[in-house]
């Protein structure tokens, strides 16, 4: 019985081909790694699919500048990259998929919670509610959990030990952030309204 191509180690040297076909093989198996992927792929991920020697950020450098003009971009997120959409077309995107569900909207209470998470973290939920001057629910956290925003850190190094939030890269994702450095300066959130603790009102939390 003849053995299945999938079961056969890949050949990550590509020795037989000459230097510029394997240098485009490689760029197409990043490029098709990414394609595949829903969340940013790493480096280490990345140097699986070529040679030991081959220069993982030069071959994402010249895969980047051949998806130049196209609709889509290759862009790094956090310690890895993704391919998405430039942002030119996302009227065009949210037009054709005006009749399917979209996710809903991130509500103001739990909008500021997250940003309190992002400018503060790792932060426990009790220091949560010392932000905003009331207990702040599990429903909520639990709500920004299950889109993939937040995540457990390291427990907090006191008595109880209690968990500790961070973001993912799913929010610097969601929010078009390379890493936690992209995050807008907080005295521009305050003047624009969004970094103030009353925003949370008084219930829905």
């Amino acid at each position: 019985m003849a053995r299945d191509r999938d079961d056969e180690p890949l050949d990550r040297e590509l020795a037989e081909l000459p230097p510029e076909l394997r240098w485009r093989e490689w760029m197409r198996r990043i490029e098709a790694v990414l394609f595949a992927s829903a969340a940013p792929v790493g480096r280490e991920d990345l140097a699986r699919v070529v040679g030991p020697q081959a220069p993982v950020d030069l071959l994402i450098e010249d895969l980047a500048a051949e998806l130049e003009g196209r609709a889509f971009e290759l862009a790094r997120v956090g310690a890895g990259w993704v391919l998405r959409t430039r942002t030119a077309y996302a009227s065009a995107i949210r037009a054709a998929q005006a009749r399917r569900d979209a996710p809903p909207e991130l509500r103001m209470d739990d909008a500021a919670v997250l940003a309190a998470i992002a400018y503060h973290q790792p932060i426990t939920r009790d220091e949560l509610g010392e932000i905003f001057g009331r207990d702040i629910s599990r429903e909520l956290i639990g709500r920004l959990h299950d889109r993939g925003f937040i995540g457990t850190g390291p427990r907090a190094p006191r008595r109880g030990a209690p968990y500790t939030y961070v973001t993912t890269e799913a929010f610097l994702l969601a929010f078009d952030l390379v890493s936690l450095q992209d995050l807008p300066d907080v005295e521009a959130l305050r003047d624009a309204g969004f970094a103030d603790p009353g925003m949370m009102g008084q219930g829905g939390a």
